[in-house]
């Protein structure tokens, strides 16, 4: 009976001894390190040691991690002395190297625990990553783990240990998933990054990730199991080498967007081979999945998650969902026999209780007018609630001037609760007090809420000013301080000037999108697309120029530019950066504007066109040009054709010559303008703009070729083609007997050939 965490240090020091068990043939040479290893073993079963398993368990994890570590390199001792002996190292003294980290790590960290003292000993990780390949593979920034959002110690511990003990239940038939549900505010993130945290730093196997309502436009939904199987391959060595085999064998599935694909070829496969292999449990955490958007995004994620296939997972393997119980996943998740759902809503109202009286105990600790009868009670009026608990937290911290730390109290106390709605009241009592209801004020604070809303990535607050600089209404250039200030209670990035603003729960844009619960400060859906759309491309007409980053030469591709990222920050602003990836996506949700117009035309009409590209090949951002040019021509109305052509040109432009832009951005000027079709408007209207680039004296095209793209594949003749509606895929039929499918803005095939007809 010891504390959650130390059961998952105790279950993945179990795994690993078996794992060194099964091992029949050991190398000699990693015999000093399974001696430090049985040592440590021994220690850990003496009375004393087990007696202070709670009182140390942080040392028990490290414990747990460096062992965990030892075990994998044991394991894969082999296929690593294999890769020492490719690249003409020294295996001995290799070996020797790694072998004396780990004994001197685990010497250290038995000292500390007979000691009782808690030092920060260093863990070195050893990750022997072999010549294996996985660059290019999608990958959801910001999607993982977040510390910050773990529940206080000592609070939810009966579902923390039902979820653990689901983890680390041996019966091959237990279910590999567990749905964890409640209404908004029961605390399921929390839950969710406790759990992460917790197998993380016991060096477990896994992957968290994470859907947000503020970073939709990412369509993080693509990318959740290249995401999940690039963690599960930086974690361990025999799961990176069966997925690099995978993608080695077909490069589409590094940056497919087919789920389906993903699951059975990037993690189903791999899992396969390496069944029995692995130290411990692999837990992956996917968090928030009613935020990945519409009911669409999510469709094909339920599909697999209730298929026979995840029934069918190792019996080690383990996925923690939380989500708000929505229809569309309430109707999946709930009828799936290896699905186990259980609901915060359920929660015995004692225990949640008890944990928010401990958390607001803890939260407001410093305020000597807050006693334990206080606490009691803004425990008992939460319902369950913790996000309505932080809110109240935060509102009673003296933090304003005008009222007493007890007249705050008395506030949030005097509202009747209402169980769903309490939240509301909540956002409610702090709006009042944070935004005066005169008509000037809430005009501002409905504008300031509709530019965050209607980005579509979150940016700074000095971002948000800077963009505002170039709203076409004077009357909405103001500071958005001016309302944010005191919101630090709604929205992050406030009080900490260097993060970005989004809200704090996503709850919070629930009710600013319903005028029967927001009232008064009611914001509406997103409609600011044009006036961020009018900022966006000011922003390029001023910002932009030619080579904006100092680049001093074109021998070097962008990856062997050592200081890139650094010059990238100086040089091109959050605002410039956020305007060339996103000012398509706004102007295709306006309307036609003469004046938005003539905008367009002073960005592509010109040489700020290149400069365009020139940026987002420094940002990775090429994507977005198809995209954005192809937006402007169905924009564009009469009036305008040689911006219009030149858009065209820019959509040809790129496909002839992108790769080579988003290898070594100088290139755009010294490789592929040179070779622009010169009978072209992009040719004929810019060329001259650049008067010291290369000029062809002999042949060069002087149309774009018919021929855009070789697709090679087919053995056969090529009896049918045809396109998708929109525009972005074509199949093909041949006489090899195969059909198949390819990307029709890179030229690369999706998948391999479908086979069957005869």
């Amino acid at each position: 009976q010891v504390h959650p965490y130390a059961q998952i240090a105790l279950g993945i020091l179990t795994s690993a001894a078996q794992l060194l068990i099964s091992q029949a043939n050991l190398d000699k040479a990693v015999c000093d390190l399974l001696d430090a290893v049985r040592d440590v073993y021994e220690f850990l079963t003496e009375d004393e040691t087990i007696k202070n398993i709670d009182a140390m368990r942080d040392t028990l994890a490290k414990i747990a991690r460096t062992i965990s570590d030892s075990a994998q390199f044991i394991n894969n001792y082999s296929a690593t002395k294999s890769f020492w002996k490719r690249t003409a190292k020294n295996i001995f003294s290799e070996t020797q190297t790694v072998i004396d980290g780990y004994v001197k790590t685990l010497d250290g960290l038995m000292q500390q625990y007979r000691d009782r003292a808690v030092q920060d000993i260093h863990i070195n990780t050893y990750r022997i990553l072999e010549d294996l390949n996985l660059d290019g593979m999608a990958y959801a920034g910001g999607a993982g783990l977040n510390t910050t959002k773990k529940c206080l110690d000592g609070t939810r511990k009966e579902i923390l240990q039902e979820i653990i003990n689901w983890i680390n239940d041996p019966d091959v038939g237990a279910p590999r998933i567990l749905w964890l549900h409640g209404q908004a505010g029961r605390g399921k993130s929390a839950i969710a990054h406790t759990i992460a945290s917790w197998f993380k730093d016991v060096g477990g196997f896994g992957s968290c990730f994470c859907f947000a309502r503020d970073r939709q436009d990412e369509h993080r939904e693509e990318k959740i199991l290249t995401t999940i199987a690039r963690d599960l391959a930086d974690r361990d060595p025999s799961f990176r080498r069966a997925l690099a085999d995978a993608v080695s064998r077909d490069h589409s599935l590094k940056t497919t967007p087919d789920v389906m694909r993903q699951w059975q070829q990037l993690i189903l496969e791999p899992l396969s081979k390496v069944d029995g292999e692995i130290v411990g449990n692999v837990v992956v955490v996917i968090d928030a999945l009613d935020e990945s958007g519409s009911v669409k995004s999510r469709k094909h994620i339920l599909s697999l998650l209730s298929s026979t296939a995840a029934a069918r997972l190792p019996s080690n393997f383990r996925i923690l969902l939380t989500s708000r119980p929505l229809r569309d996943i309430n109707h999946v998740l709930g009828a799936t026999q290896h699905v186990k759902a259980t609901s915060l809503d359920d929660i015995s109202p004692v225990s949640a209780e008890q944990d928010i009286r401990l958390y607001v105990s803890s939260e407001l600790a410093e305020l000597a007018e807050i006693g334990d009868t206080e606490i009691q009670k803004i425990a008992h009026k939460s319902s369950g609630l913790f996000e309505w608990a932080r809110l109240a937290c935060e509102f009673i911290e003296p933090n304003k001037p005008g009222r007493t730390v007890m007249e705050r109290y008395n506030e949030i106390m005097s509202h009747g609760s209402g169980g769903g709605t309490l939240l509301d009241i909540m956002y409610r009592t702090i709006l009042a007090d944070t935004v005066p209801k005169d008509k000037t004020t809430l005009a501002r604070f409905c504008s300031v809420m509709q530019q965050i809303m209607s980005t579509s990535t979150p940016l700074r607050l000095d971002t948000l000013n800077e963009m505002r600089g170039y709203f076409p209404p004077e009357a909405d250039r103001f500071d958005v301080v001016i309302i944010l200030e005191f919101m630090a209670p709604l929205l992050s990035g406030i009080a900490d000037r260097c993060s970005v603003v989004r809200p704090l729960h996503a709850s919070f844009y629930d009710f600013l999108l319903d005028p029967s619960r927001s009232g008064d400060y009611f914001v509406g859906a997103p409609s600011m697309h044009g006036v961020l759309a009018f900022a966006s491309l000011h922003t390029l007409c001023n910002d932009l120029k030619f080579n904006i980053c100092g680049l001093e030469s074109s021998y070097s591709g962008n990856s062997e530019v050592v200081d890139l990222q650094e010059r990238i920050s100086k040089n091109i602003s959050e605002n410039l950066s956020y305007s060339c990836q996103y000012w398509g996506h706004h102007l295709q949700r306006t309307g036609f504007d003469s004046a938005l117009a003539t905008l367009v035309e002073a960005v592509i009409g010109c040489e700020k066109l290149i400069f365009w590209l020139e940026a987002l090949s420094l940002l990775s951002g090429l994507g977005h040009v198809t995209s954005a040019l192809a937006s402007t021509i169905t924009w564009l109305q009469s009036g305008f054709e040689d911006t219009l052509a030149l858009a065209q040109d820019g959509i040809k432009f790129l496909h002839n010559f992108g790769s080579v832009i988003s290898h070594s951005t100088p290139h755009l000027y010294i490789s592929a303008l040179p070779f622009t079709p010169s009978a072209t408007m992009l040719s004929r209207k810019l060329m001259p703009k650049f008067s010291c680039i290369v000029e062809l004296s002999v042949g060069g095209l002087k149309e774009w070729p018919v021929a855009q793209l070789t697709l090679p594949g087919h053995t056969g003749w090529v009896r049918s083609v045809g396109f998708s509606p929109d525009g972005k895929r074509i199949v093909s039929g041949s006489d090899d007997r195969t059909v198949r499918v390819w990307d029709a803005e890179r030229g690369v095939q999706i998948g391999g050939p479908l086979q069957g007809h005869t």
